[in-house]
């Protein structure tokens, strides 16, 4: 009994490795999963690698290359990989095979692959291949960190966090509009941070026509995310940031105006036409479209009448809220226009967290009715 929980013990400690290798990958590696491996032979790490970036080498085979740079081989090495080997080609060869040819003996999966053309076939090759196979080890983690790959596999859109900024009263802007600034710049740069992680920054056409934002990321490390502006009847400015900045942006719409729609195209935008829902830009059509875009993860940022919409329709899977130490007074909030005739109605999160930033409070959650991981 000392001796499986000794292994267990050991198998979890170098999924963590992989799993902190696996994050390096945040931001770049979409669509592809999230995945780091590492090869360890009597206790000691011989090779290790990670999936950077979409089209670049698998973590299996960069870890090997490691190996191979270190002078050593695989023959006989247990590896640990957060998610199971791929067993199709795509972009490149499978690594499950190539886990056999190199002669490993054990391999530790953190979770099987919740893409069909992969669920288990990796780990049936690896077991014909006689390797021993086992997990998954530290499961919750490793779905955690490819939730966004696990939502477009299994419900076809990416995962959607909400983030907004509020006063101490849940008002997002005071009553004529005005929203800049209600929080600090620690909290906008953590903002930032925010949006490299994240495939897409959506907002609707009232924050372009009363803001201007530019959606980039500029106070932290890495790429900014493909802009989205939800715009029923296409009333985006050509002259917008969002669509001149570098990169452009996509506009999502259900009006149909190909002379507004091509001189937002000469500006710098694509133009995308969708169904309409109730007279508004149907939003499940648009996560699809991200999804077949390459998108994981995707953040809306407002404003409260986008936000509204995905917490109405179920969309939300978790909500970043900053909170400020001041009151806003009368104007739009949290959940403004949500329609509730009894308190079992209301929208419920779980798992929340609080912590200070610079002067403000964020609080993070999950909304109960997001379906599970």
């Amino acid at each position: 009994m000392d001796k499986i929980v000794s292994v267990r013990k050991i198998d979890e400690y170098y999924m963590s490795r992989a799993l902190s290798l696996a994050s390096r990958g945040q931001g770049a590696a979409s669509p592809n999963p999230m995945v780091g491996c590492v090869i360890v032979r009597d206790g000691q790490v011989i090779g290790e690698g990670y999936h950077a970036r979409c089209g670049s080498e698998h973590a299996e085979v960069a870890a090997l290359g490691d190996l191979a740079r270190r002078g050593g081989t695989a023959r006989g090495a247990v590896v640990y990989v957060n998610l199971e080997p791929c067993s199709h080609f795509g972009r490149t060869p499978p690594c499950a095979p190539r886990l056999v040819e190199e002669g490993v003996a054990r391999v530790v999966a953190g979770m099987a692959d919740p893409n069909p053309r992969v669920n288990r076939g990796g780990l049936e090759i690896l077991r014909e291949g006689g390797v021993e196979v086992d997990g998954p080890c530290l499961e919750s983690e490793c779905r955690w960190l490819n939730r966004g790959f696990i939502r477009v596999q299994t419900l076809g859109r990416p995962w959607v966090t909400l983030k907004a900024a509020a006063g101490l009263d849940g008002r997002m802007a005071l009553p004529h509009g005005e929203s800049r600034w209600i929080t600090a710049p620690e909290s906008r740069q953590w903002a930032h941070r925010m949006r490299a992680s994240h495939d897409a920054v959506m907002v609707g056409v009232g924050t372009v026509l009363q803001d201007d934002p530019e959606l980039t990321v500029r106070d932290a490390e890495g790429e900014s995310p493909l802009r989205v502006v939800v715009d029923s009847r296409l009333s985006t400015p050509v002259s917008a940031k969002v669509v001149t900045g570098s990169g452009g942006c996509l506009i999502f719409t259900c009006c149909e105006d190909p002379a507004r729609a091509d001189a937002l195209t000469a500006a710098g935008a694509r133009v995308r036409r969708v169904p309409e829902r109730g007279g508004r830009v149907d939003l499940e059509s648009v996560l699809s479209s991200l999804a077949e875009e390459g998108g994981l993860s995707l953040m809306v940022e407002g404003g409260a009448g986008v936000l509204t919409a995905f917490m109405e329709l179920g969309l939300a899977d978790s909500l970043a809220l900053f909170t400020s130490c001041r009151i806003m007074g009368e104007g739009p909030g949290i959940g403004t226009g949500l329609r509730l005739g009894a308190m079992s109605e209301s929208l419920l999160l779980r798992d929340a967290t609080v912590r200070r930033v610079g002067p403000d409070f964020l609080t993070e959650a999950l909304f109960s009715c997001s379906p599970g991981l």
